[in-house]
């Protein structure tokens, strides 16, 4: 049964899910499923799967900044990313490159992990995520312990924390009792989840839009901890997880199709329609990348044709085509070869050069 209403908070208004315009939802929620399954299907059977979904993260983080009005370079973004910086980095590419780790965490959890109580803080930033489990100490070892292990791991910890900080990461505060109260933001939060709760009735489709529609609606509340680039990834982490794509769509670039008056229309059914035909345009959007990046493999695949077996080209173009533009250094360091190893590589590949800067060059496929 469908859940009736969500609670919007402290201001009492309702999303009365019965009252929308069914026959008006219909056809755009057709063709998003359409668009969608098309998508999953043709990533799936891919030989460039992997690194079209790297390349997606990238450009997925950027598109998120942008639905916030935040514009940040592309080049800025990957070579950042990559340690490579050309100059230091400003607070849009830092909120950039966190979002683009928060999209890479989702694709690597299970498909509802981001909706668990776990995954949900650590999203938001009131959590760090559980380091890995740590190998049991062997007896010799134990008994040569010192009294002083404990602080020098405090100091450890520390120091580690100050250089997340120091590289741009979100780092929870030591303790959550001292930040001060947020009830509107505690109420908008409730409010949001109420919605993600309805996702088990409604199909993942509409259920994605839902999540979009609420947050869009109470954006001024700060459901997600002034962390508004979450909200595509967690429309996108829902169709994973209601089983209607196997990867994370880049809902990104379809919400940038559709626009801003539409996505926050006063009536409800209208907010709806925006974002089931933002997720038809991210899927067509995803599809034509795919080929023309395809294509673009199977161009290069034909320069490495005849090489020999210790050639590293085929490396470089599986480098290439994860990242939407590559410099010398990058290929150097992914590759253990010198920059003027990269530099062959890149010409032998007869990629573009796209920056056109002095202090540093960069190439990219398409």
């Amino acid at each position: 049964m469908i859940r009736q209403s969500v609670s919007a908070g402290r201001a009492g208004a309702r999303f009365d899910v019965d009252a929308l315009d069914w026959p008006r939802l219909a056809t755009p929620m057709a063709r998003a499923e359409d668009a969608l399954a098309r998508l999953d299907a043709r990533i799936a059977a891919s030989p460039i799967r992997d690194g079209f979904l790297a390349r997606a993260h990238i450009l997925d983080a950027r598109d998120a900044l942008w639905l916030e009005g935040e514009l940040v370079p592309l080049e800025d973004l990957v070579l950042h990313d990559a340690g490579m910086d050309a100059r230091a980095p400003t607070h849009e590419l830092t909120r950039a490159h966190e979002a683009l780790r928060a999209r890479r965490r989702i694709a690597r959890q299970p498909p509802d992990w981001a909706f668990t109580e776990a995954g949900f803080a650590v999203l938001r930033g009131e959590a760090e995520p559980a380091p890995p489990a740590a190998a049991p100490t062997p007896d010799h070892e134990a008994a040569d312990a010192s009294p002083f292990d404990a602080v020098f791991a405090d100091i450890d910890a520390a120091m580690a924390r100050a250089s997340r900080l120091l590289a741009g990461e979100a780092v929870a505060p030591r303790a959550a009792a001292d930040r001060p109260p947020r009830e509107a933001a505690d109420d908008a939060l409730a409010c949001f989840r109420d919605a993600l709760a309805a996702r088990e009735d409604l199909p993942p489709t509409l259920a994605a839009a839902l999540a979009l529609a609420e947050l869009e609606r109470l954006a001024p509340s700060e459901p997600l901890g002034r962390r508004g680039w979450l909200a595509p990834l967690l429309a996108a982490a829902l169709l994973r997880a209601g089983g209607k794509c196997g990867h994370l769509v880049a809902l990104g670039a379809g919400l940038r199709a559709v626009a801003r008056e539409r996505r926050r229309a006063a009536e409800p059914t209208v907010r709806l329609v925006a974002f089931l035909a933002a997720q038809a345009a991210a899927a067509e959007a995803g599809l034509r990348d795919h080929e023309r990046w395809l294509a673009a493999h199977a161009a290069l695949m034909k320069k490495a044709q005849g090489r020999r077996q210790t050639s590293r080209l085929v490396e470089a173009i599986d480098i290439v085509l994860a990242r939407p533009l590559v410099t010398a250094g990058m290929l150097a360091k992914e590759l253990g070869v010198t920059p003027r190893a990269g530099l062959n590589l890149i010409a032998e590949l007869g990629l573009r050069e796209t920056t056109g800067r002095g202090r540093y060059r960069a190439w990219a496929v398409l």
